[in-house]
């Protein structure tokens, strides 16, 4: 399936802060959730996942309750003025969701993001989970993982870098989320690409798509839950400019 921003709003590989991990900056005051105009394709595809695929997309441990209610009263009062809220919320699509059911399952169905929860009590680990639209990596295979299990297939991704996300994890502030995003080239624009480690992404043997995640980090202030929460973005790789073809090419290579 085909679902397309006009355009990224970010490219991550143009600017050295960005480029490389962890590449984290603050988030911007009324920018942790965003929409763009993708929204209603994006969201429909969403509603259509965990009608039909629900146990792919959806998981949570009975222990994180209190985690994915704290998340959603957060969801609710982020909301902006594109949103009718009541009883049920009307999302700007015209679609409406009842405020029942799983929370993080609700939360989801209101915001373009996919909201994963790692449980900061002990080792940080991944306690429930809405993923809709994975980058080559199964929900199920890493749910209930700590940040080094869930990151081991990536090369870059070191004990020592593991260490350093861990006290990152540790030291945000719940008034300051913080941002990053990675880039990816992929041969089709499906958003919903789960694989397992070891097995392979088809790689695109001219054009294809440029699929970009903002992924934001955000502190619940009652139960110190951290929520990671990813925003896609997919283009045409020929809507890219010669000149950032080449910086994408050169960035992946480094």
């Amino acid at each position: 399936m085909e679902i397309c921003q006009r355009d990224l709003p970010i490219k991550p590989w143009m600017e050295a802060k960005t480029r490389r991990l962890p590449g984290i900056q603050p988030v911007a005051k009324g920018e942790w959730l965003l929409r763009d105009d993708a929204f209603a394709a994006q969201m429909t595809y969403r509603d259509k996942l965990i009608s039909t695929r629900r146990e792919a997309v959806f998981m949570d441990a009975s222990e994180s309750l209190p985690m994915q209610e704290e998340l959603l009263e957060i969801v609710l009062s982020e909301l902006d003025g594109g949103y009718q809220k009541g009883r049920v919320v009307t999302r700007p699509d015209g679609v409406t969701i009842p405020l029942e059911g799983p929370p993080l399952l609700t939360a989801a169905r209101l915001v373009q993001e996919d909201l994963l929860i790692m449980d900061m009590a002990a080792e940080p680990k991944l306690t429930a989970a809405v993923l809709c639209f994975p980058a080559s990596w199964s929900l199920a295979e890493k749910f209930g993982a700590g940040l080094m299990a869930i990151h081991g297939y990536v090369d870059e991704y070191t004990e020592e870098m593991a260490s350093r996300v861990r006290r990152m994890f540790e030291a945000i502030r719940p008034e300051q989320p913080l941002w990053r995003a990675n880039f990816l080239r992929y041969a089709n624009p499906d958003l919903h690409q789960p694989r397992r480690v070891g097995e392979d992404k088809p790689a695109p043997t001219s054009g294809g798509f440029v699929r970009v995640e903002r992924q934001t980090l955000r502190k619940l202030p009652r139960t110190g839950a951290v929520v990671f929460g990813i925003h896609t973005y997919v283009i045409h790789w020929n809507q890219l400019s010669q000149a950032e073809q080449s910086a994408f090419m050169g960035a992946s290579d480094d």
